[in-house]
């Protein structure tokens, strides 16, 4: 005689836990990946030559970029500094070749090593930027971003409207038509922290969902 049905099939609670055990994997590698896109989009935003590599110069022009939005002197200052801290960081990560350039790839492992494993370092990194940003993005000094305000400020700072209009609408998540500082620093540190395709601050510099 053959073998049995229930020989020859797996028992249907065998596949549930077969199907449950892949599940893990699956989600680690979208998240894996997801990661990889967004700090990837970031590589590009920094690499001010546009020459594939990030240098010292990189920071120091994106500081500029940064500084030139900002109020007051003092926001400029804190805003070139804050960059300044980012380059010493990659080289604390040991990411930079021995030219002192740091290509895509070294980036993307530096900043889920030294940077996104660690909350405490995007808050020493990335708060004194969230809040001069605010800053000069609140030009009616209301406490709150409009879509105009937001989408404004990162036209200035080299991010296509069609971006920031997009990431902007995810932003406002109760549909107010208008972001807080609370809200908009909860983003940034989405940004650097979450693994979640859906958190709205993943989507900062655009779909973080790996291109099929």
């Amino acid at each position: 005689m053959g073998q049995s049905e229930s020989a020859r099939h797996e028992h249907p609670d065998q596949l549930l836990r077969s199907t449950r055990s892949t599940t893990p994997f699956k989600e680690t590698a979208m998240a894996q990946d997801s990661t990889e896109r967004k700090f990837s989009l970031l590589f590009t935003w920094f690499d001010r030559t546009g020459d594939g590599y990030l240098t010292r110069n990189d920071f120091q022009q994106l500081g500029e970029v940064f500084a030139a939005v900002a109020p007051d002197e003092s926001n400029k200052s804190a805003l070139r500094d804050a960059f300044m801290l980012w380059w010493d960081v990659m080289g604390e990560a040991g990411a930079r070749d021995a030219q002192g350039r740091i290509g895509r790839q070294q980036f993307i492992t530096a900043m889920r090593s030294h940077i996104a494993a660690d909350a405490k370092t995007v808050e020493r990194l990335v708060t004194p930027i969230i809040d001069a940003l605010m800053r000069a993005l609140d030009t009616d000094k209301s406490g709150m971003l409009t879509a105009d305000e937001y989408v404004r400020m990162y036209d200035a700072l080299g991010i296509d409207p069609s971006t920031s209009g997009a990431a902007f609408q995810r932003l406002d998540r109760n549909g107010s038509g208008t972001i807080t500082h609370d809200e908009f620093r909860t983003a940034i540190e989405e940004f650097y922290l979450s693994t979640d395709t859906e958190a709205p601050g993943n989507w900062l510099l655009g779909s973080p969902l790996p291109r099929g």
